[in-house]
């Protein structure tokens, strides 16, 4: 699956519709805690994961602090037994004569929080006119323009959430900061995108939580302000480690995930993947079942101009993941 012809056009258009000369960049790639992110407590119920990061994204040949690495088997085991619960409470719920009916169709309130050294752009403060890039990118994406499957969701930005702090900057992945930053700026219910820019720690271009049965102040995205479309991080600056960072938020896995064996990402439309490919590796197929890797897949790790779609299936998951999970 090669590099669908008209993309660098689209983007191009995207980053021209913008007021300035846009400096942003980034990519993401999976970082998992030494201590499982998503353990569950011994018995017949699985419980809420102790912390919530899902995944983490890096350049290629950075250097993280934790090695770039999908979830365990028995984490994605863990999280598949909890959304089987969720869906099984939601159903229960629905029995009731007030219950809600599933969505087929979900618009996502946006809050952006840009957390700032000082005024200047050096020190994060980015322009308003790469954030409503960035909401552009997430809704071709989702909606199928750039040449996937369309999803269900569409993105709408609500508030643009400005905050000098140097205690904050840069954004430091599983410190009591971070924490203390979510917990202090984070709106909305389980249903707002609250997306958190700046400079990030150790390489990373973002992190992202999985949803949860019970809403957490630690939910949302982390995202490197440079990996916004226009931005300075050569190869990741078009905006789709939001794109990736959103995926997790809504419950998708990694494309390579569980490698060439298992369940995989639990999406049957997306062709096992023995390892994340970087760059934008035509041809590359690195398992034996039917399928080239799906490297054009915006839950791979590969470059943004390469990178373009969902499949149909990971469009499914995520509108069952957020009626089990997100909606009202």
């Amino acid at each position: 699956m090669g590099l669908r012809p008209n993309l660098l056009t689209r983007r191009a258009a995207g980053v021209a519709s913008t007021t300035l000369a846009l400096l942003l960049s980034t990519a993401a790639v999976g970082v998992v805690p030494a201590v499982s992110a998503f353990s569950a407590a011994p018995g017949e119920v699985c419980a809420e994961p102790a912390d919530v990061h899902s995944d983490a994204r890096v350049k290629k040949g950075g250097i993280a602090e934790h090695e770039p690495n999908e979830l365990t088997a028995a984490q994605v085991r863990e999280r598949e037994a909890d959304l089987a619960i969720a869906l099984r409470d939601r159903a229960n719920h629905r029995a009731g004569a007030q219950a809600a009916s599933p969505l087929a169709a979900v618009t996502i309130p946006v809050v952006v929080h840009v957390i700032q050294r000082d005024a200047t752009r050096a020190g994060g403060n980015i322009p308003d006119s790469m954030i409503t890039s960035q909401i552009t990118v997430l809704n071709q994406a989702y909606s199928g323009a750039t040449g996937g499957a369309a999803t269900a969701f569409s993105f709408q930005l609500s508030k643009i959430n400005r905050v000098t702090n140097p205690a904050w900057y840069p954004i430091v992945q599983g410190s009591s900061a971070e924490r203390q930053m979510k917990t202090s700026l984070r709106e909305g219910g389980k249903n707002t995108l609250n997306v958190y820019l700046g400079e990030l720690s150790d390489d990373l271009l973002g992190w992202a939580t999985f949803p949860q049965r019970k809403l957490n102040s630690m939910d949302g995205v982390v995202v490197l302000s440079e990996s916004l479309p226009g931005g300075t991080a050569a190869n990741y600056n078009q905006g789709d480690t939001g794109t990736h960072e959103v995926g997790h938020w809504l419950n998708l896995y990694h494309t390579f995930q569980g490698g060439c064996s298992g369940t995989g990402d639990s999406v049957g439309d997306t062709p096992a993947e023995a390892s994340p490919a970087f760059e934008c590796p035509t041809g590359r197929d690195t398992c034996t079942t039917a399928g080239l890797d799906p490297i054009t897949n915006f839950m791979d790790y590969t470059y943004d101009s390469c990178m373009y779609q969902f499949t149909a299936g990971q469009a499914s998951r995520m509108l069952t993941a957020w009626n089990a999970y997100r909606a009202a």
